[in-house]
């Protein structure tokens, strides 16, 4: 929304469908940040959480894993909990704290627009969506145990994906 003076407030503004913005157009103010951009950063603030809880873990900085559904433990303590040497928490943290970087960042007026943070958020979230697939699939399939806080981070995952759907039409006007 623009800020006005109280005397020159209107009653009303036309809503902007692709930013999630409300303002008149033509006027000069700064419009309000596009609403899926707070609520990306708000989720990946929340899959930080967990994936810091499951890191924490991993590290031995936390005694034992706290799962009242599921059985967190076995699928903490598979061979598919890294890859390598990384915990797969950790690229977890890694992963929500750049969606989170991004989203804050498209957020400041002066990047309210940009594509190319659209693009970067849309890219890591489909990524993130998919290696959250994968794992899921292996609890299922292959380790036959549920991570209660790994289903959480499939949730959030998911969730910022959809939200960064209407960067899609943000593209798609940076080309025309």
């Amino acid at each position: 929304m623009r800020w006005r003076p109280p005397s020159q407030a209107p009653t009303s503004l036309p809503h902007d469908s692709v930013t999630g913005s409300q303002g008149a157009s033509g006027d000069s103010g700064v419009l309000a940040p596009p609403m899926n951009r707070m609520v990306i950063t708000i989720l990946s603030l929340i899959g930080l959480f967990v994936a810091l809880y499951l890191w924490a873990h991993n590290l031995g900085l936390t005694g034992p894993i706290v799962c009242g559904v599921g059985d967190c433990a076995t699928v903490q303590s598979s061979q598919y909990a890294t890859i390598g040497p990384v915990p797969v928490s950790a690229m977890g943290v890694f992963g929500y704290l750049a969606l989170m970087g991004l989203s804050f960042a498209g957020i400041q007026p002066r990047h309210r627009a940009s594509p190319v943070i659209g693009g970067l958020m849309l890219t890591g979230a489909a990524g993130g969506v998919l290696f959250s697939a994968y794992l899921t699939y292996l609890e299922a399939a292959v380790i036959h145990a549920w991570c209660q806080y790994c289903v959480a981070s499939a949730i959030i995952i998911t969730l910022i994906f959809l939200a960064t759907l209407p960067e899609v039409a943000r593209l798609r006007g940076s080309r025309s």
